[in-house]
C-alpha cells in the first residue's frame, strides 16, 4: 500500500522551489526522487499537479503519495556486539550510539540486525524481512539496552508485553536547564511534524504519548534526568523534553545543540561548546530494561553503565562544581 501524507507550508516561509523544499522536509528524500514523484503526479499542491520549479508559499498544502519500496535483502556482517545476556530465546544487547537498528533506505549495511544475523544465524521472522528479531528499536544516536527475539514464540510473547506496557524501560539523559520540580509527567500526543516530515512534534491529533521524568542531579545550566516510558512513540523522549523547554543536550534535531539555558558569558559559552564537543549526538541512553522471560516466565531486569561520552560530560560538570 502506498503511503500518503500532507505537508503544510508554515507561515513566514520564503519562496523556494517545490523540489528543493521537499528534499529538505521529507524523510529519506533525494532531489532526483522528488522530481520523479512530481513528474509522475504523486505530488499535488492545493490539489493540483505543478512543476518541480513551483515556488512554495505559506499556507499551501502539499499532498504526497509514496509507493512503499520492497524490503532490502539483509546479510550477516561480522560487526562486534556488546551482548549483556543470551539464551535460546533472546538476547539483550547494549547498542552503541551511531548504529542503526535495522536496514532501511540509506542504511542497508552496518546495522544491528546485520550484526545479530552474523552472531546468531537465525532470528524471529514476525516482522518484515529487513527487521528479523527486532521487537522494539532505538534511534541511531541513542545508545543502550535492547531485547532481541531469536524465535517467533519469544517474539510474540515479548511484543505482547510491549503492547501492554508492562516492559520496564528507564532512560538517563543530560538535558538543558534546571527543573522547577524534581519529578513530573509529560502527557502530549505526538505525530509527524506538518512542516518537516523528518521530525516528530506535539500535535493535537497525534498518538497518545506519556513520559515520566525524575531529576537526579542539577548543574548551573544542565540536568541529569531519569525517564520512564509509558508509551513508545518515535523520538518520544526527545520531543517531549524539547516541548517542556529541556531539550536533550547535544540533540541536533530537537534544538539540543543550541545554547538553550544559563550560559551568558563568553567563558560559559566556551565551556558549553567544549561539552558539546564531548557528545556529538543526543545525550540519551536506554539504561535499564526489564521484562518477563517468554519461556521461564522469570522476571528479568538488566542495567548498564553510561557510555563514555555521557560520562565524560557529567565528570566535567561535577569537576566544575567542586
Amino acid at each position: 500500500m502506498p503511503q500518503e501524507f500532507d505537508i503544510v507550508v508554515p507561515a513566514g516561509k520564503k519562496k523556494e522551489r517545490l523540489d528543493v523544499y521537499l528534499t529538505n522536509h521529507v524523510e529519506n528524500a533525494t532531489r532526483t526522487k522528488v522530481q520523479a514523484a512530481i513528474r509522475a503526479g504523486l505530488v499535488l499542491v492545493d490539489g493540483k499537479a505543478v512543476r518541480a520549479s513551483h515556488p512554495v508559499a505559506p499556507g499551501e498544502v502539499i499532498h504526497i503519495t509514496l509507493p512503499r519500496p520492497p524490503p532490502p535483502d539483509v546479510t550477516a556482517e561480522p560487526i562486534p556486539l556488546s551482548v549483556v545476556y543470551e539464551d535460546d530465546d533472546l538476547l539483550v544487547v547494549n547498542k552503541p550510539a551511531g548504529m542503526v537498528t535495522h536496514p532501511a533506505y540509506g542504511n542497508y549495511t552496518g546495522t544491528l540486525v546485520n550484526a545479530l544475523l552474523y552472531h546468531c544465524g537465525t532470528l524471529s521472522t514476525m516482522t518484515d524481512g529487513s527487521r528479523p528479531g527486532i521487537v522494539h528499536r532505538l534511534d541511531k544516536d541513542t545508545s543502550g539496552l535492547m531485547v532481541i527475539a531469536k524465535n517467533d514464540a519469544a517474539h510474540v510473547h515479548l511484543a505482547r508485553q510491549f503492547a501492554r506496557r508492562t516492559v520496564t524501560r528507564e532512560y538517563w539523559a543530560v538535558v538543558w536547564g534546571k527543573f522547577s520540580v524534581p519529578a513530573g509527567v509529560i502527557d502530549a500526543a505526538l505525530g509527524r511534524s506538518k512542516a518537516d516530515r523528518k521530525m516528530m512534534a506535539v500535535v493535537v491529533d497525534g498518538k497518545h504519548a506519556v513520559t515520566n521524568y525524575e531529576v537526579l542531579e542539577q548543574f548551573p545550566y544542565l540536568s541529569l534526568v531519569r525517564l520512564r516510558l509509558q508509551t513508545g512513540r518515535t523520538h518520544q523522549i526527545r520531543v517531549h523534553l524539547a516541548h517542556i523547554g529541556h531539550p536533550v543536550f547535544g540533540d541536533p534535531t530537537y534544538h539540543g545543540r543550541r545554547l538553550n539555558a544559563g550560559p551568558g558569558t563568553s567563558r560559559q559559552k566556551s565551556q558549553v561548546q567544549d561539552l558539546l564537543g564531548l557528545v556529538p549526538r543526543q545525550a540519551l541512553h536506554a539504561k535499564t530494561i526489564g521484562f518477563v522471560h517468554p519461556s521461564t516466565r522469570e522476571k528479568m531486569l538488566f542495567d548498564s553503565v553510561l557510555p563514555e561520552d555521557m560520562q565524560a560530560v557529567l565528570d566535567r560538570l561535577r569537576c566544575a562544581g567542586e
